[in-house]
């Protein structure tokens, strides 16, 4: 068990039966009536993100999670296919439980898929990846040192804005947090 007063970024714990980790977290102690915890958490099974006060003697059930590296292999339907690095063992998780991760899957990306009770629950992506650019419209010759920006398409489908000197082609790094265009790796 774990209480409000102990909860922190990074601790995950159930409440309602719903699995949550915490984003963050602020002990508030007000002038007059008695002190509470407003937490910003958000739910490992449906993404969404919500903010709650408790009062600091509540207390939940602490969710132990493992992690395991698994390596994205390829699609197969409405089914993502994984393989455990240490058994190489495959998995199948569906579209819902990949969620946006899949934006940034690119065959034989190395992953590490969080399970709660032998259930896989999230992916975790790593926080940058390499991804080459399919669909965009032609760079300017010299438009380089604008922050102008144009939409682009990636390997996975993923749309994303880019620099205009971004061609179809090249090979972009994006922060899967974000999903936004961080630099080209090639020339």
């Amino acid at each position: 068990m774990v209480s409000a007063n102990e909860l922190r970024s990074g601790v995950t714990f159930e409440l309602d039966g719903e699995l949550f980790v915490v984003i963050s977290y602020q002990h508030i102690k007000p002038g007059k009536g008695s002190p509470f915890v407003r937490v910003k958490m958000k739910s490992l099974e449906s993404g969404n993100i919500i903010e709650r006060t408790f009062r600091p003697e509540e207390k939940f059930k602490k969710a132990f999670l493992e992690r395991k590296p698994m390596q994205y292999l390829y699609k197969e339907g409405n089914n993502f296919v994984f393989m455990d690095l240490e058994t190489y063992e495959q998995f199948y998780l569906s579209e819902e439980d990949v969620g946006d991760s899949a934006n940034f899957l690119k065959e034989n990306l190395e992953i590490q898929i969080v399970f709660y009770k032998n259930k896989p629950v999230s992916v975790e992506l790593p926080n940058f990846v390499e991804l080459k650019v399919v669909q965009t419209e032609p760079g300017v010759k010299g438009d380089t040192a604008t922050s102008a920006m144009k939409p682009a398409i990636l390997e996975t489908g993923y749309k994303l804005q880019v620099p205009l000197f971004v061609n179809e082609g090249d090979i972009i790094r994006v922060d899967t947090r974000t999903g936004e265009y961080l630099e080209r790796v090639n020339k």
